[in-house]
């Protein structure tokens, strides 16, 4: 049996899920490579965090881009809270916490159904908003593909789709490559533009096609608004707390340890891109992203280490949307096992790819960067809500975790978690309030649709259990007659190969026939009495010429004569030799199945006559 991906197997505990034991003894990951592989989804946010802070300011005019240096240390305080939030989930389920099994085990079912649908938009979202952002880096390097930027965007969504069916074999190294050369990169530019800021050697950058200022009055609302655009720089912060059991030993411990790296490495980072966007005096572009002209400023120009960085910050987004591909599919399969998603999402393809999942993943995501036209800062509105309210469930859902226990330290914990809720629910009220109006008011929307298919999906395997159930089955009489039906267009192989099977069934076959011809009809006579076996041919006249209410109202009529007896109708089909072969002929028989699906005691059965040729 072929093994599933090491980051497939890791993304098992977003819903609580274990790891298997062959990925616990053989595939531990260390601090180092944990930060690699989980981290990439907060990591690559720091990529365009910065840029959608700006976009906003823009507005008022240049001087208000100032602004954006005490935002960023606003949010980088409020994300060192969550990130010590988080920690003390890591210690309270190091079999992993995800936001849906911490509200289902704690707070209740429908906090756990919000938490789970805004998590399956988030996946979309993040599928949508990280390619879009990776393009954005390639489009920016090479400005001439900026008018692909949808084709670009819908070509990688294949690639991860296939890519994932195929069953990628992840491993702690491959995604450790991508990840670090982004970290070293993006450090590295740091670091050289401090230096060039401390030793005065700095040239503003000559923007392309920058954002005009709209003459915007600078409101609380507005600056509101900048701050819920650059929130999305703690945007999959949760992702290490529900890898817990992919650590080494001691796992909660490693698990912490690698929050803290994570932490500390996206402040550092989005800090760092704010600055030197101040100090480059760097304006929002519709045509190159905030971090590619800090690159050119700093770089000199378009050299050698301008284009690793945009390649680096392009690896690392397209990583980001590959967590996505595990974790829906994987949170979707939970659902449908707790039975509130449809169960075909249960199915897995024979790479242990729960295939469903991936191609609705897939479609969900492409029709959103259609829709948006690829456009990173379009998405943005819609990515915040979903995350914030994860945030929020989970947190809370710890508080009361930590009150049922009661053990040792639980206040503090509790607090600790309270005042993590607190802070996001907080962010949460103001991302809905600023980004309703431009678009989020969808989200709003979705997800109590969401929770109300939840439900209604639970409702209907629970009626279809109840009925199934053997509790209510009592045992009745056998019973003793089975009428058998066959209609028939002619009299050829296949009717009298069906005649054959429908006469071991019952000693009450009866071969029908539609006369919309009489000639052809009084063929069929003829021929029938020669081939029919003794069976009876039922004629029935069809003043209209159509085949299907004749028949129909036969079976009524027959299934009144034996209300408590099986009627069995058998259907003579040939199978062409190539599949292309059935454009030729009609599909009377499908016709003739759906119409009796729902008929109670009608059974119908096909007897394949395999054409040679």
């Amino acid at each position: 049996m072929p093994e599933e991906g090491l980051l497939s197997q890791i993304k098992r505990v977003v819903v609580g899920e274990p790891i298997p034991s062959h990925l616990a003894h053989h595939e531990r990951l260390s601090r180092f490579t944990g930060l690699a592989v989980l981290s990439s989804d907060p990591l690559s946010s720091v990529a365009y965090a910065t840029e959608e802070i700006l976009r906003v300011l823009i507005l008022v005019g240049v001087g208000a881009l100032t602004i954006a240096t005490p935002i960023a240390f606003i949010i980088a305080a409020i994300l060192a809270i969550v990130v010590f939030s988080y920690r003390q989930t890591i210690h309270a389920y190091p079999s992993g916490g995800g936001a849906y099994i911490v509200a289902k085990d704690n707070i209740g079912e429908t906090p756990a159904l919000i938490a789970a649908g805004a998590l399956l938009i988030d996946y979309v979202l993040t599928v949508a908003v990280s390619i879009a952002a990776g393009v954005a880096a390639i489009t920016s390097a090479f400005p001439q593909w900026h008018v692909n930027r949808v084709e670009l965007t819908l070509a990688f969504v294949v690639v991860l789709m296939f890519g994932n069916l195929r069953g990628i074999r992840e491993s702690g190294r491959i995604f450790a490559m991508p990840t670090y050369f982004f970290v070293v990169s993006l450090l590295g530019l740091i670091a050289l533009g401090a230096w060039r800021a401390m030793s005065g050697t700095i040239y503003p950058v000559q923007a392309v096609d920058p954002v005009q200022p709209t003459g915007e009055t600078l409101t609380l609302f507005l600056l509101l608004t900048a701050f819920s655009n650059g929130c999305t720089a703690m945007t999959g912060v949760e992702a290490v707390s529900n890898g817990v059991p992919a650590f080494k030993p001691p796992e909660a411990k490693n698990a912490a340890a690698t929050m803290l790296m994570m932490a500390v490495l996206s402040i550092t980072m989005f800090t760092g891109i704010t600055l030197l966007a101040h100090a480059y005096h760097v304006m929002p572009s519709e045509q190159e992203t905030i971090v590619s002209q800090i690159a050119r400023g700093v770089f000199g120009g378009r050299g050698v280490p301008y284009y690793l960085l945009q390649v680096a910050t392009m690896l690392i987004l397209v990583l980001a949307a590959n967590t996505a591909y595990a974790d829906f599919p994987r949170l979707a399969s939970i659902l449908a096992r707790d039975r509130y998603v449809p169960r075909q999402l249960m199915n897995q393809g024979d790479r242990l790819a729960f295939s469903n999942g991936i191609i609705g993943l897939s479609i969900f995501a492409g029709i959103l960067l259609i829709v948006y036209g690829g456009d990173t800062h379009s998405l943005i509105p819609l990515y915040m809500i979903g995350v914030f309210v994860s945030f929020t469930l989970s947190q809370a859902g710890m508080v009361i975790h930590w009150r049922r226990l009661r053990g040792p330290g639980w206040k503090t914990s509790a607090a600790i978690n309270g005042f993590g809720a607190l802070v996001t629910g907080v962010v949460l009220i103001v991302v809905a309030i600023t980004k309703a109006q431009e678009g989020a008011w969808i989200i709003l929307l979705l997800i109590p649709v969401h929770v109300l298919f939840f439900r209604a999906t639970k409702r209907h395997y629970d009626s279809v259990a109840s009925e199934l159930s053997l509790k209510t089955w009592a045992a009745r009489a056998p019973r003793l007659h089975n009428t058998v039906l066959v209609p028939i267009s002619g009299v050829h192989a296949a009717v009298l190969q069906a005649i054959e099977y429908a006469r071991t069934l019952s000693p009450d076959v009866r071969a029908v026939y539609v006369n919309v011809d009489p000639a052809a009809t009084d063929r069929l006579r003829q021929e029938w009495e020669q081939w029919g076996q003794g069976v009876p041919l039922v004629v029935l006249e069809s003043p209209y010429r159509s085949l299907m209410e004749p028949f129909l109202e036969y079976i009524e009529q027959v299934d009144a004569e034996h209300p408590d007896d099986f009627l069995t109708v058998v259907l003579p089909e040939f199978v062409p030799a190539k599949w292309w072969h059935h454009l030729f002929h009609n599909q009377r028989a499908l016709l003739i199945k759906g119409a009796l699906l729902f008929k109670p005691n009608v059974v119908v059965t096909s007897v394949p006559f395999h054409l040679r040729r």
